[in-house]
Formats: structure tokens, C-alpha cells, sequence
């Protein structure tokens, strides 16, 4: 095998995640801290696919009842009504306010889900050693990693309709717990993508090569 195809663990070298700096660890010591910012330095992360997988299966459990429970409840003189996203999503639909009921639809139904099967995906890739679509499969670790943020949309929309809409005693807007259901599915795909290491991606083309070397 060529030089040029060696990882940079192979030639000993870790990144820090951090300030991306690539050094070699201190003399005597397999890992070490970086000399530029004092992080704590992994040739990859710890427990990777254990911690991924437990944030994942967390996420997909939560999102069960983030999409069967209503999200928010809205209490008039004439009662008390209460309502589940896909709800929303229907009731916002009209000639205007379609563009409203589309985002909310994108960012709290179709992404959340894109999300656990994409990083099911790459973890079910990456344990059975596939060595194929490596650039792909980074491209769609990115773009999961990229988008996850917006997936907080529809909680602050929730959020601040019901503090904006008080107007005791005709009427007022309250936080359902679906809602909690749901900021739970982000927040854990969020830590299952931080977990993840993508560099587990390229370790078995590395070790695929050495194996026909």
C-alpha cells in the first residue's frame, strides 16, 4: 500500500476538533492535548457508535409520541381545544397561509424523520464495514449535521405563539406535551450527530487495503 493512502491515525497524527490543528502526541502518551487550543485530543471519538446509537434510539422512541401527542392548547370561551403538529399543519393550510403550514410540515415531520434514518443509515454502514458511496455518505452526514439546528423551528414558533397569546380570560395558548416530546427528538439527534465520528467512514477503506496489500 502506498503512502499516500494512509489515514492520518496511521501516520500518528490526530486532529483537534476544536481549532482543526493536526499535530503528534507528547512523547510516552497515545493521546494527547492540542498545542493550540489545550483540547483534549482522540485519534477518534470514544465510544462513538455507542453513544450514537443510544442518542438515536432515544430520538426515534420520543418521536413517536412528539407526533401523537398534541403540541399545543388553546383554551377559548367556547372551550378547550388541543392540537398534534399534523393537526397544525392541516389547519394552517389556506391560500395564504400555505407557505406557514409547509415549513412547519419540512421542519417538524419530514426532517426529524430524514434525520434518525440518515444516521441509522451511516451507523448500520459503517459497523457492516461498507467500503462504497464514502464520499456520499460524508456529504449526507454534513448536510444531517447542517440542518439539524433548524429543526427548532416549529418549538419556537410553539413557544412563542404561546407566550404572545394571552388574553386571559377570552383566551390563551399553552405548551402541550408533545411539544416537550419534540424538542427532546432534536436535542437528541443533535447529540447523536455530535457523537458520531465521520471518520469511522474512511477506517474500513483503510483497513480493506491493507487486507489485499
Amino acid at each position: 500500500m502506498s503512502a499516500t493512502t494512509l489515514t492520518a491515525m496511521q501516520h500518528g497524527l490526530q486532529s483537534c476538533e476544536v481549532c482543526g490543528l493536526l499535530s503528534y502526541p507528547a512523547a510516552g502518551e497515545a493521546e494527547g492535548r492540542c498545542p493550540r487550543c489545550d483540547e483534549d485530543l482522540h485519534f477518534r471519538k470514544p465510544d462513538s457508535l455507542q453513544r450514537t446509537w443510544a442518542f438515536l434510539i432515544a430520538a426515534a422512541v420520543c418521536y413517536i409520541p412528539a407526533n401523537l401527542l398534541p403540541v399545543l392548547t388553546t383554551v377559548t370561551a367556547s372551550g378547550r381545544e388541543s392540537d398534534t403538529i399534523l393537526q397544525g399543519v392541516v389547519l394552517l393550510w389556506s391560500p395564504t397561509g400555505w407557505p406557514l403550514s409547509l415549513i412547519v410540515l419540512i421542519a417538524s415531520i419530514m426532517i426529524p424523520s430524514a434525520k434518525i434514518l440518515a444516521l441509522g443509515y451511516l451507523l448500520i454502514s459503517v459497523q457492516r464495514g461498507s467500503v462504497k458511496n464514502n464520499g456520499q455518505r460524508i456529504r449526507l452526514y454534513r448536510m444531517v449535521e447542517f440542518i439539524g439546528r433548524w429543526s427548532m423551528v416549529d418549538v419556537f414558533v410553539d413557544t412563542f405563539t404561546a407566550s404572545l397569546v394571552q388574553l386571559q380570560p377570552l383566551m390563551s395558548v399553552a405548551p402541550a406535551p408533545g411539544l416537550f416530546f419534540f424538542a427532546a427528538v432534536v436535542v437528541l439527534t443533535m447529540l447523536a450527530v455530535e457523537a458520531f465520528d465521520p471518520r469511522l467512514i474512511w477506517d474500513a477503506v483503510s483497513v480493506s487495503e491493507v487486507q489485499h496489500a
